[in-house]
C-alpha cells in the first residue's frame, strides 16, 4: 500500500514538475516575443515618434537625432577617387556656376568668371546616408555630408573702372545635405536611366574672399557684393528643387526637369506682439516672403512705423516647383533706416499641408532661427491667408480678388463707412468677380542670329531683358560679350496675372561698360497667345 502511495505521489509530482516547466516556458516564451516585437517598434521608430514620447525640452542639450546610417566605407574609398573626383566635379561647377554668377553680378562689376577652379586635395566626409521611399518610379537618396577643404578658387573680376582683380575664395566650410535620384527604373543595366542630383540642404556655408596681393576693403562696398553674389548663384544653380539631370542611358528626360507645378498666392494679414527692438519708440517693421530665397524671387511688404501690432493686407504670388518640400518663409525686420534691418522674428508654413483651390488662414510663431527649434521666446505671431493653384486646375477666379477684405478688414470695417446694406462688416451686395486666366509662363531664350554691330570694332556685348508690361516684372540673361550670335540658354519663370491682356516684351540690348547701353532689336507678344 505504501509503494502505491509513494508511486502515485511521485507521479503526481512529476506532472506537476512538468505542468509547471511547460507554463514557465511558455510564459518566457511569449516575454521574448513581447520584447522582440517592443524591440522592432523602437528600431522603426522615427524622431517624430520619439517626440510624442518624450517633448524636446526635456532633451538633453548634447542629443542629437538623425535619420541617416554611417558611411566610414565610402569617405575610405572616396579619398583614393577624389582626384578624379576633382576634376570632373570642377568642371561641372564651373558650368553650372559661372552663368549665375554672371546673371547676378553686381552693378559695380562689369565681368564676374572664374580663372581658377579646383577643389584641392581635402575630400569631403559623407556623415550618413537614408533612402527616402516616396517615389515608385525611382530611387532617392540623400548625403549628409561635411567639408572643410583646402580648394584653388579665384574669381577674376573687372570693375566699370576698368580695374581687374583677381580675388581668392578660402577657408570654405561646408554643410549639407545632397540628393540623388536614380529615375526612371528600366529593365536594362543600370537599372536607371539617369541621375538628378541637387543640393537638398544647406546647413552651413562660411568662407572668405581676398584680393590677391591686395586688400578686397579699399573698394568699399565690393566684399558684400561679391559675397551675395556667390550665394546667390549656389542657391539659383543647385538649391532643391534646382536639379541637375546626368542622363546613362540614351533617351528623353525633359519630364524631370525642373519645372512650374502651381502658384502660391498669400495674403499678408498683419502680426501682433512683435518683439520691439528700438530703446526708444517701437519697431517700424516690415516682412520678407519667399518660397526660393533668390533675389528676384523674394517680396518685400511696405513698412508700418511705430507698431508691435502692424496691419499690411499686402497680396502676393510665387511660383511653386514642388509643393511635397517646399515651404514658404517669412522673416519680419525693423527697418532701421541707413542702417542693416534687425530680425525680429521668423517662421515657415509646409506648402503639403494646403488643400489645393482653398483659401487656409493661418497663424505663425516667430522664432529666431528656423534651424533651431529650442528657442522658446515669445517674438509675436504673423497672420497669413494661404491659396495654392496647381497649373492647369485653375478655375480663372482668383479668391483674393473677388474678396477684397480679409476677415480682419471687414471687422475693422463694421459699416462704419455708412454702407446700409452691411451686415456684421460684410457686404449683402455680391461683389463681381474677375474672370482672368493666370498662371506661370516660362520663357526659354536660347539664341540670336545675325545681330547687327553696335561697337566700333564690328562686335556687341548683347543680353535680353524681358519684361512683362502690365506686372512690370523684369529679367534679364547674361551678357555674352563680342558676340553676333550669341547662345544663352537660360530659362525665366513668370508669374502672369491676367494672360488675356498682359505682354510679354523681349529687347536685345548691347552691353556698354562705360557708355550708354543701346536697344538692338525688340519683339512684343501677348502672354495669352
Amino acid at each position: 500500500m505504501a509503494f502505491i502511495f509513494g508511486l502515485l505521489l511521485g507521479f503526481l509530482v512529476g506532472i506537476s514538475l512538468i505542468v509547471v516547466f511547460v507554463r514557465f516556458q511558455n510564459v518566457r516564451s511569449r516575454r521574448r516575443t513581447q520584447l522582440a516585437a517592443t524591440i522592432a517598434a523602437f528600431a522603426r521608430m522615427t524622431v517624430e515618434d520619439s517626440r510624442k514620447l518624450l517633448p524636446p525640452p526635456y532633451y538633453p542639450s548634447w542629443l542629437v537625432f538623425s535619420q541617416y546610417q554611417k558611411l566610414t566605407w565610402l569617405n575610405a574609398h572616396l579619398d583614393k577617387i577624389w582626384p578624379y573626383v576633382d576634376e570632373a566635379a570642377s568642371e561641372l561647377i564651373r558650368e553650372s556656376v559661372e552663368p549665375v554668377l554672371e546673371q547676378y553680378r553686381p552693378i559695380i562689376l562689369s565681368s564676374l568668371k572664374f580663372s581658377k577652379l579646383t577643389l584641392g586635395t581635402v575630400a569631403p566626409q559623407f556623415t550618413g546616408v537614408a533612402i527616402i521611399e516616396d517615389d515608385a518610379d525611382g530611387v532617392t537618396m540623400e548625403l549628409e555630408m561635411n567639408w572643410d577643404g583646402n580648394p584653388s578658387i579665384v574669381l577674376d573680376i573687372k570693375t566699370r573702372l576698368g580695374v581687374s582683380l583677381p580675388v581668392q575664395v578660402k577657408d570654405i566650410g561646408f554643410t549639407g545635405v545632397f540628393r540623388l535620384i536614380f529615375k526612371p527604373l528600366v529593365a536594362e543595366f543600370p537599372g536607371f536611366g539617369a541621375v538628378i542630383f541637387s543640393l537638398r540642404k544647406k546647413k552651413k556655408l562660411d568662407f572668405t574672399l581676398k584680393v590677391v596681393g591686395g586688400d578686397i576693403s579699399a573698394i568699399p562696398g565690393l566684399y558684400d557684393a561679391i559675397e551675395g553674389t556667390i550665394r546667390d548663384a549656389i542657391e539659383d544653380s543647385i538649391m532643391w528643387p534646382v536639379r541637375k539631370i546626368i542622363p546613362i542611358l540614351p533617351g528623353d528626360y525633359s519630364d524631370l526637369e525642373l519645372k512650374p507645378v502651381g502658384t502660391l498666392d498669400v495674403k499678408l494679414v498683419q502680426a501682433k506682439n512683435l518683439t520691439n527692438k528700438d530703446l526708444i519708440g517701437k519697431s517700424d517693421p516690415f516682412a520678407v516672403l519667399y518660397v526660393r530665397p533668390t533675389r528676384d524671387r523674394m517680396k518685400t511688404s511696405k513698412t508700418i512705423n511705430n507698431q508691435l501690432n502692424p496691419i499690411w493686407n499686402e497680396h502676393f504670388s510665387f511660383t511653386v516647383e514642388d509643393k511635397s518640400t517646399q515651404q514658404l518663409v517669412v522673416k519680419i525686420y525693423d527697418d532701421e533706416g541707413v542702417q542693416a534691418a534687425e530680425l525680429i522674428g521668423c517662421g515657415q508654413f509646409q506648402l503639403k499641408d494646403l488643400e489645393p483651390g482653398k483659401v487656409k488662414s493661418v497663424w505663425l510663431n516667430l522664432v529666431k532661427d528656423l534651424e533651431i527649434q529650442r528657442d522658446t521666446k515669445d517674438r509675436g505671431q504673423v497672420h497669413l491667408e494661404l491659396l495654392y493653384s496647381p497649373l492647369g486646375a485653375e478655375n480663372g477666379v482668383n479668391p483674393f480678388a473677388s474678396v477684397s477684405m480679409t476677415s480682419l478688414e471687414k471687422v475693422l470695417k463694421g459699416g462704419a463707412d455708412g454702407n446700409e446694406n452691411a451686415e456684421n462688416g460684410v457686404s449683402l451686395v455680391p461683389k463681381r468677380k474677375e474672370t482672368i486666366v493666370r498662371g506661370v509662363l516660362s520663357v526659354t531664350v536660347i539664341s540670336a542670329d545675325d545681330l547687327p554691330a553696335a561697337d566700333l570694332l564690328g562686335k556687341s556685348d548683347p543680353y535680353v531683358t524681358l519684361t512683362m508690361k502690365k506686372s512690370e516684372i523684369k529679367n534679364k540673361t547674361r551678357v555674352v560679350n563680342e558676340s553676333l550670335n550669341p547662345v544663352w540658354n537660360q530659362t525665366f519663370d513668370f508669374l502672369v496675372e491676367d494672360g488675356l491682356h498682359d505682354m510679354l516684351i523681349l529687347e536685345v540690348w548691347d552691353h556698354d561698360t562705360f557708355g550708354k547701353e543701346g536697344s538692338i532689336s525688340g519683339v512684343y507678344m501677348w502672354a495669352g497667345s
